[in-house]
């Protein structure tokens, strides 16, 4: 017999739809800046939706026909070249094809310094774009110069506004240190383009726009993403249980989002096993609760065996220290009463975690950890 319902929760891919979780006052916030031409940087741990926030964004601005939008995410184009066929692919798809008839569109790369190879797919006429990765570093970078130009150009003349999103933004440095200078140089000429910016490693991100020794400093208005607020996701939790034939008690509500913190990938991924567990018509309770934290926790072992097996010692004390008791592991007391070695093994352990978004900085001495479920992890199975 076929299901009536299907699960209600998304984690893994963007979240869209109905699966896209609150965020309304950021999604209003966003969409003004980038209609406006606002340039905008995005800071967000990994996981907390700042990709699904931006796709919600570009979908209405496009449908309204407010602005079209290329998207790049630069963790995808590790090399200068790679960076050029995934730029020219989405100039081609996301602005050239609003505003130009099909026999046009192509002609918009003529001028550039290496002329890419462009395949065509037969089933459905869609171009891919590749650049010579031998090419003299000279005429690639004549090459990004000009297709980070082209946006703003195409845009002005078809007398259309045009946006430049960049996911995971800090992966800049790693492609080519010398990119900041030169896309700050044509972005800072381009007042009717609004430029987004998306990044997951803060300190990163913080140093590229904050840093006045950096071209990006100052650039763009900073939007930070928090935690989706408990009423507003216990909100979306009830309704998605009651949409799909089931109910969920207030209570266990309450102990997802104490155990996500309300994180939005962790509480989707939670969600999804608690309803994969509870039966069409019944309320999932403690016990709904307990098995799809097991599910969960199941399913996250490979992954957070392979990051405490590459912990050192003192990351791991540390770790185990703060799954039992958050907030101050440099205090003396608190390094008495965990066994933590000596401060300055304790600080180069945090710098570490911090760096590799395991645990989060909240204030001056004040840490826990951030990675959704490793706290449950550890407790379980380590401590």
């Amino acid at each position: 017999m076929a299901r009536r319902f299907t699960n209600p929760f998304r984690y893994g891919d963007l979240a869209l739809d109905e699966a896209f979780t609150d965020r309304e006052a950021e999604i209003a916030e966003l969409t003004s800046d980038i209609a406006n031409g606002q340039n905008v940087v995005i800071f967000a741990p990994r996981r907390y939706g700042k990709s699904s926030l931006m796709w919600r964004v570009a979908q209405g601005l496009v449908a309204r026909g407010d602005v079209l939008i290329a998207q790049v995410n630069l963790m995808k184009t590790p090399t200068k070249e790679q960076l050029a066929e995934r730029l020219a692919a989405s100039i081609y798809d996301d602005i050239a094809t609003g505003l130009f008839r099909v026999r046009e569109r192509l002609r918009i790369f003529r001028g550039l310094r290496i002329t890419p190879t462009i395949t065509i797919d037969p089933e459905d006429g869609s171009p891919t774009f590749g650049f010579d990765a031998g090419a003299r570093k000279e005429d690639i970078d004549a090459t990004l110069e000009r297709l980070f130009e082209l946006p703003a150009k195409l845009s002005a003349d078809r007398d259309a506004r045009a946006a430049l999103v960049f996911d995971e933004f800090q992966q800049i440095v790693d492609i080519d240190p010398r990119l900041p200078d030169l896309m700050r140089s044509i972005f800072q000429e381009q007042p009717e383009v609004a430029h987004v910016y998306l990044g997951s490693k803060h300190s990163m991100m913080t140093r590229i726009f904050n840093d006045e020794n950096e071209p990006f400093w100052r650039s763009a208005k900073q939007m930070e993403l928090g935690v989706i607020p408990p009423e507003l996701f216990g909100h979306f939790i009830r309704s998605r249980f009651e949409e799909t034939g089931r109910e969920i008690a207030d209570d266990v509500t309450e102990q997802i989002l104490g155990v996500t913190r309300g994180h939005p990938y962790g509480t989707q991924e939670l969600c999804y096993a608690i309803w994969e567990v509870t039966d069409e018509g019944a309320v999932a309770s403690d016990a709904e609760l307990e098995a799809g934290l097991g599910r969960v926790l199941r399913g996250e072992n490979a992954h957070f065996g392979r990051i405490w097996e590459k912990a050192s010692r003192g990351q791991r004390t540390t770790l185990l220290a703060l799954a039992r008791e958050p907030l101050r592991p440099m205090d003396d007391t608190y390094r008495r009463r965990h066994k933590l070695p000596a401060p300055s093994t304790v600080q180069k352990a945090l710098e570490t975690l911090v760096d590799d978004e395991l645990v989060l900085k909240e204030r001056p001495g004040d840490y826990r950890i951030a990675e959704p479920f490793l706290k449950e992890w550890i407790l379980r199975y380590e401590a």
